[in-house]
């Protein structure tokens, strides 16, 4: 009964309703965002970038936008440990979109502040 259930929670039920599972959230798009403004991103840059971060909402959602196949996270074996993080083609697809909406939420900040 309980993987009906999963199936029924994960499946999605428009195009809209996947794309906003995949870059909905508060940190997503943000993500995908300053990866493309930089492409190649280690944890540490990407955890200062988003100051408003724990690092388990960090890892968390890092893993769930590589688990898309929207970010790739590249571990090179040496001490200390490093990993970096990039976009997938299909995370940069999305940039144009989210490029959209940066400039929508430019225009209404404007204008709450005029």
């Amino acid at each position: 009964m309980l993987k009906m259930k999963k199936y029924l929670i994960d499946e999605p039920s428009c195009p809209v309703d996947y794309a906003f599972r995949r870059i909905g959230g508060k940190y997503k798009g943000r993500i995908l965002w300053y990866l493309h403004l930089k492409t190649i991103m280690r944890y540490g840059e990407l955890r200062k970038t988003l100051y408003d971060i724990t690092p388990k909402m960090l890892t968390q959602t890092l893993r769930e936008l590589e688990d898309d196949g929207l970010v790739n996270r590249k571990v090179y074996h040496e001490v200390p440990p490093k990993v970096e993080y990039s976009l997938t083609e299909v995370g940069s697809e999305l940039i144009p979109f989210i490029s959209h909406l940066k400039d929508w939420g430019d225009k209404q900040i404007a204008k709450i502040k005029s």
